[in-house]
């Protein structure tokens, strides 16, 4: 089994940051990608962010440049650094783990993210 966990979510300024945290325990061996994702009210839950074991990104078109999702592997934990944040990041954001080819997925609690005007 895998657990994670996450924190850093909050209520921030539009233009403001967070830095949201996503730690990562159990039996990780086979994991090889690891993302963040959202789900504000009334709409799908979207990607945002994924890296790779190997350290390769994707972002959505809606972060790009904004945010950065990084990984620090001596404490199985990924991280989603975001900047210049705006009215339409407000969601729950969720961290995910992911075999090579998506084959399950492994969730976190979600935590909110609130950006105020």
């Amino acid at each position: 089994q895998v657990q994670l966990v996450e924190s850093g979510g909050g209520l921030v300024q539009a233009g403001g940051s967070l830095r949201l945290s996503c730690a990562a325990s159990g039996i990780i061996f086979s994991i090889n990608i690891m993302g963040w994702y959202r789900q504000a009210p009334g709409k799908q839950r979207e990607l945002v962010a994924t890296i790779t074991t190997s350290g390769s990104t994707n972002y959505a078109n809606s972060v790009k440049g904004r945010f950065t999702i990084s990984r620090d592997n001596a404490k199985n934990t990924v991280y989603l650094q975001m900047n210049s944040l705006k009215l339409e990041d407000t969601a729950v954001y969720y961290c995910a783990a992911h075999g090579r080819r998506y084959e399950y997925a492994y969730w976190g609690q979600g935590t909110q993210v609130t950006v105020s005007s």
